[in-house]
């Protein structure tokens, strides 16, 4: 029944991925469905992880690890079909791809089972576009400096998210058709190694979609936490971060890189703390915007976890005023009335006030489209 269970589970990662634009991980992620209720080699990485809820994304370990071998040059045969490796891999995807894959993850058992005792980190700088929005919404045009909080930094690239350049084209007039004429927009440094192109449908969140030009956001300050903390200037850092991209989608292969060349030059700090012990060290400060944001990470925390960061955030709220203002501002999957599905929506909230929903996003965080 577990492992019924954990295949169902596979194959409804693999449906995402369809959706996500990665035909090579659908077809690997739906062969080892069918591999572990055969009781193959994939049967015997995953055991022990049977149970393990959704959340804990069994599937993406699995992939993030066989991808790390192909990575560091473990996997040779596979990474034949790897794009990300300098293979190819043609569509449909053949059935050699699985045979090498599942030779792969017989070949290397004790390497996959330490791998999967690890969460997913992508760290996806995709989702920066967002988070930059909610912060430009909060602060309304206020001329004041940021003091930013993170939760679940991973290896803490986004919180260099006004170091990356967000950039978009999107149609104007009245019908908005093939027709009409372009708007276009963009945020960052023209300079910059990331590159978060495509990033709206439609004009954005004011006020990164009302003005032509923005000044640059001042940080007072950036701190991050993470109970597991990547270093991203450690080959192993980067090889994790690099191994939960999925093989075949350069374009996020390639913010990636650009990412990581920032940190270089960047560093930032991520505490390996839980976010409510985290929040509990954070307090306001009088002429800044004090900011906590987080993005797809609520899943990972349980819950009695999470109602302590909740009152933590309330206590925040709570103690907002003009001359100290608070915004939390969170990119995070909400079920919808159908709960096998969710909406990945940016939210923001002021201070005391109520919420507001801003805009809707793929998980990866590019495209967006506004709702407000």
């Amino acid at each position: 029944m577990s492992l019924a269970r954990t295949a169902a589970m596979f194959d409804r990662q693999a449906d995402a991925c369809d959706e996500l634009g990665s035909p090579l991980y659908a077809f690997l992620i739906r062969r080892a469905a069918r591999d572990l209720l055969e009781n193959g080699p994939c049967a015997a990485a995953v055991s022990g992880h049977e149970d393990a809820p959704g959340p804990d994304a069994i599937a993406l370990r699995l992939m993030g690890g066989v991808h790390a071998l192909v990575l560091s040059g473990r996997a040779p045969a596979l990474a034949a079909h790897y794009p990300s490796a300098g293979g190819s891999c043609p569509s449909p995807v053949p059935e050699a791809v699985w045979e090498d894959f599942r030779a792969t993850v017989a070949d290397h058992p004790d390497w996959l089972k330490d791998w999967l005792t690890r969460p997913p980190q992508t760290n996806e700088t995709g989702r920066a576009n967002l988070l930059i929005a909610g912060v430009l919404h909060a602060l309304d045009g206020a001329d004041l400096p940021v003091r930013l909080f993170e939760l679940g930094s991973s290896a803490g690239l986004n919180l260099l998210a006004d170091h990356f350049r967000c950039a978009w084209s999107t149609p104007s007039g009245p019908e908005a058709g093939a027709t009409a004429a372009s708007a276009s927009g963009a945020f960052g440094p023209a300079d910059s190694p990331v590159l978060l192109a495509d990033a709206w449908r439609g004009t954005p969140p004011s006020p990164l979609g009302a003005a032509a030009e923005l000044p640059p956001l001042r940080f007072a300050e950036r701190r991050g936490c993470d109970l597991d903390p990547i270093d991203p200037r450690s080959p192993e850092g980067a090889l994790a971060l690099r191994s939960y991209v999925w093989a075949d989608q350069p374009e996020r292969a390639a913010r990636l890189t650009g990412a990581l060349q920032l940190a270089e030059r960047l560093p930032t700090t991520v505490e390996p703390v839980g976010a409510a012990e985290f929040l509990r060290g954070v307090s306001l400060a009088e002429g800044a915007l004090t900011v906590v944001w987080h993005s797809v990470m609520r899943q990972y925390v349980p819950a009695a976890e999470w109602a302590l960061v909740e009152a933590e955030l309330d206590r925040l709220a709570a103690e907002s005023t003009p001359a100290a203002p608070f915004a939390h501002v969170s990119f995070e999957p909400r079920r919808t009335p159908d709960w096998r599905e969710h909406r990945f929506l940016l939210t923001v909230r002021t201070g005391p006030a109520a919420e507001s929903v801003l805009a809707e996003a793929v998980p990866h965080g590019l495209p967006a489209w506004p709702l407000a």
